[in-house]
């Protein structure tokens, strides 16, 4: 980054891990779509596999980034340290552009759960209770991260005991294995298996997404590193307790998505049965709010330090009393809330790789400085060389492939979002060549 950028540091390990947990999860809700969409023994293969093929090489690679270069702006000052100001603004533009897909997603979820209470709902009433759930989450982002961090640890407790109680219902009622059929009967597995995987994916990436408020934790060059260490395990944790039980104790041709209400009926029956969807459905719409909460915090920072860069305009830049970066709350705040009308939920694929070309420029900065750089070192360092580095990153990259390839076989959803992904990324060098010309005609003036 042009200059260094001085915060507050007020964000501790332990809301750093939860603020990571709904930075990548939130809990097992959207599980049961990925169930729905390919059966039981594939979801389950799934959410098994791409912890070790995709998160376990992600968070040591970003652990290892994040230690050496404790920086806010994150893996932006990564890139820009290793590779220039293009390729920063593409890693920072890819990532505004997955996150105006992202950030439509929650406000769906919410109300998804919120049907539960209310099945009718207009779609005024929708994007009123959007338009609330964004605002509200922005003014408690602009009260600082350390309150960010209180409400992810209060929202987190809260979803793992409502999961926990599920498991805990439907365990005595578990009458079949839950991995059966490995193989739904008369499906064809493949043509949806592309869409199942990016669901799977989008249920474990966002690992790197914190890293943009290291300028604003604690001893960042440890704790980032450590909060990762449990927050992974937290993850699949959160994700396996509920899902085995709850699978082998129903149907799993009854779940839908949003349906973790009816899961939890079917599942524990009863009264005590009726109390635990009533908890899962509050707590989805809690796991809105805080997945919205703590990524609004993680993604308004790159425009903060790309306008340190001077490549947004210098107001995105400024703090308030607080060191909070008001402008690029409220700015992030208003496109949000813009996109929050259009239909976007339906496009977890663009996502995903959206999410991936950005997170594998982070990978490329890593060799980068492991080969040019070797005296740049944190306190948490991936016991490998710069070879084994390398591998570790082509583990991501072999699953991105097969999401492309299995997408591209999928023509109602992923056809045009891997349209839409390519769209957005051929922009952004067009964006790039705008914003220096601008910046060039105000050194002028």
């Amino acid at each position: 980054m042009r200059a260094n950028v001085s915060l507050r540091r007020s964000l501790t390990t332990l809301p750093l891990v939860f603020v990571l947990f709904f930075c990548v999860s939130g809990g097992a809700y959207s599980t049961e779509t990925l169930v729905a969409s390919v059966g039981p023994g594939i979801a389950l293969g799934l959410l098994v596999a791409v912890p070790i093929v995709w998160s376990l090489p992600e968070v040591l690679i970003v652990g290892e980034l994040a230690s050496m270069l404790p920086e806010e702006g994150g893996y932006y000052a990564w890139v820009r340290r290793a590779f220039g100001e293009f390729w920063a603004f593409q890693n920072g533009w890819w990532t505004w552009m997955y996150s105006l897909v992202d950030m439509a997603i929650y406000p769906v979820l919410f109300n998804q759960y919120l049907a539960f209470f209310s099945p009718d709902l207009s779609t005024a009433t929708r994007w009123g209770t959007s338009l609330v759930l964004i605002w509200s989450t922005a003014a408690v982002n602009l009260r600082g991260v350390q309150k960010v961090g209180s409400v992810s640890v209060v929202a987190g407790v809260g979803i793992l005991t409502a999961f926990l109680l599920l498991a805990l219902g439907a365990a005595p009622h578990v009458t079949h294995l839950p991995w059966l059929p490995l193989v739904p009967p008369g499906r064809d597995v493949t043509g949806s298996l592309g869409v199942g995987l990016s669901i799977a994916l989008w249920n474990y990436v966002g690992w790197d997404n914190a890293s943009t408020v290291q300028g604003e934790v604690v001893d960042a060059s440890r704790s980032y590193p450590a909060a990762l260490a449990r927050a992974l395990p937290l993850v699949i944790l959160a994700y396996m307790v509920p899902i085995l039980p709850a699978l082998g104790a129903t149907d799993w041709r009854t779940w839908h998505e949003g349906g973790w209400p009816d899961i939890a009926r079917a599942a524990v029956g009863g009264t005590a049965g009726k109390g635990i969807a009533v908890l899962l459905a509050l707590g989805g719409m809690v796991s809105a709010i805080a997945l919205f909460n703590a990524l609004l915090m993680a993604y308004s920072r790159i425009p903060f330090a790309m306008a340190h860069d001077g490549v947004l305009p210098a107001a995105l830049g400024r703090t308030d009393k607080r060191d909070v970066p008001r402008v690029a709350i409220v700015t992030s705040a208003i496109a949000y809330s813009v996109f929050a009308l259009i239909p976007f939920a339906d496009l977890v694929v663009a996502d995903v790789v959206l999410y991936s070309l950005a997170l594998f420029l982070e990978f490329a900065a890593l060799v980068h400085f492991r080969r040019h750089e070797p005296e740049l070192r944190g306190t948490f360092r991936v016991p490998t060389g710069t070879t084994g580095i390398v591998l570790l990153a082509a583990l991501p990259m072999a699953v991105l492939a097969a999401v492309i390839v299995l997408g591209a076989r999928d023509g109602e959803y992923a056809g045009p979002a891997l349209l839409g992904s390519l769209a957005a990324v051929l922009a952004g060098p067009a964006v790039y060549l705008a914003a220096t010309a601008r910046r060039k005609r105000m050194t002028r003036s």
